[in-house]
């Protein structure tokens, strides 16, 4: 039993560092093989809620090429150009809602499920079905004339757009 304390020892030490403490004491108050139970049913120390949260533009490249490449038109091109979007993330295990926040209060929504065809628009109001996908940790969808992914690397939102061989990155940093 010595073994299984170490690591539920380690566990109390590093969960009272963050803003769980209650998690801490009951942890500890039991004995370790209900320790790596409770471990099993909490998604954010598994990392199951990656995506979560609220990110605010950062900075992009590529994007001339890659609006051309769509055929964006150009008074839309001028309107996205360093446009200071607000990306909010709710995933709930394989549920996502991925709302972004335009500048003067346009708002774009989608709901998925990983796996499942979905209802979907792109951010110029156009609708369509994808079904969005999870492939090593990145959300990847196909969108009507590109496909995307998106991922949580070094804390931030980094999302990937390619079209015609073209690809637009765009990160955003976490703001809540």
């Amino acid at each position: 039993m010595k073994l299984l304390q170490e690591p539920c020892l380690q566990l109390c030490q590093s969960v009272s560092q963050g803003n769980s403490r209650w998690i801490q004491r009951m942890i500890c108050g039991l004995k370790e093989i209900r320790c790596v139970a409770i471990l099993h049913y909490q998604p954010h120390l598994q990392g199951n809620m990656a995506f979560t949260g609220k990110y605010e533009f950062e900075s992009d490249e590529n994007y001339d090429d890659f609006v051309k490449a769509i055929g964006l038109p150009s008074e839309k091109v001028e309107m996205g150009r360093n446009c200071k979007i607000v990306t909010e993330v709710v995933q709930n295990g394989n549920d996502f809602t991925w709302t972004q926040h335009f500048p003067g209060g346009r708002t774009t929504t989608n709901t998925f499920t990983i796996g499942k065809e979905a209802d979907m628009e792109t951010m110029g109001g156009k609708k369509f079905k994808a079904t969005v996908k999870m492939e090593g940790g990145k959300v990847v969808a196909d969108f009507p004339n590109y496909h995307h992914t998106a991922e949580i690397a070094g804390g931030k939102l980094v999302e990937l757009s390619t079209a015609s061989g073209v690809t637009y990155k765009r990160t955003s940093k976490k703001i809540a």
